[in-house]
């Protein structure tokens, strides 16, 4: 009874990842708006009574789809900055990787968040409450390490966390829709790049080592 009980949750286990996994791929495309239980059932060929048992609704997808995604880009963007020193070096690493991650397409779409943010963005309700909390997780990460490099002595007085933190994401999401638009994924990321650089170049203090000036960043 163990073995069957173990191998039937082993394979709903395997159900869920992988209607997850193409759920992230159709939603970065396509929308939050374009699941459907129905369709995630056909296209991986198990049954719709299987789909529904993991997720219950299509909004309980979406919401499931939201968190899936969150924790890819926690592994691809924030984990690897975690190791780094806060400050100046956290921040650039943050961009850094957040260019790498929409250039090589993480997600089919780029960015996910970029995508299924302009359907829910009037529109209220839980989805929309969990991409708000998205956006500002990832916001605050910026602005607390544009912060944590003003307290260090890495960037002037006059530098606001908040204000630099909302220019860094627009520049980021300008790349990352000029990329999709254009089907470029060489020059509107060396462009965010470059901009980014020149904005911290000026808010950067004499004598402050900086990170995007090494070999490999």
């Amino acid at each position: 009874m163990t073995t069957q009980t173990d191998g039937r949750t082993l394979r709903g286990d395997q159900t869920r990842r992988a209607v997850l996994g193409r759920a992230l791929d159709i939603a970065s495309s396509e929308g939050l708006e374009a699941l459907s239980l129905g369709r995630l059932s056909k296209e991986l060929q198990v049954s719709k009574s299987g789909v529904f048992a993991h997720f219950g609704s299509k909004e309980e997808l979406q919401l499931a789809a939201i968190r899936a995604a969150r924790e890819v880009f926690v592994d691809h963007v924030v984990r690897d900055a975690l190791e780094t020193r806060p400050g100046l070096e956290r921040l650039w690493r943050l961009c850094a990787n957040w260019i790498t991650y929409s250039r090589d397409r993480v997600f089919s779409g780029g960015c996910f968040f970029y995508t299924v943010t302009a359907e829910f963005e009037s529109r209220p309700g839980r989805v929309r409450d969990a991409l708000v909390k998205a956006h500002r997780d990832w916001r605050g990460s910026l602005s607390r390490n544009a912060a944590d490099a003003r307290q260090l002595g890495e960037l002037s007085e006059a530098a606001d966390p908040d204000l630099l933190a909302f220019e860094l994401r627009a520049l980021l999401d300008a790349a990352n829709g000029v990329s999709l638009l254009e089907d470029d994924r060489d020059t509107p990321y060396a462009m965010a790049r470059a901009s980014i650089v020149a904005r911290l170049d000026v808010l950067v203090l004499p004598g402050v080592r900086r990170p995007w000036e090494d070999t490999g960043s």
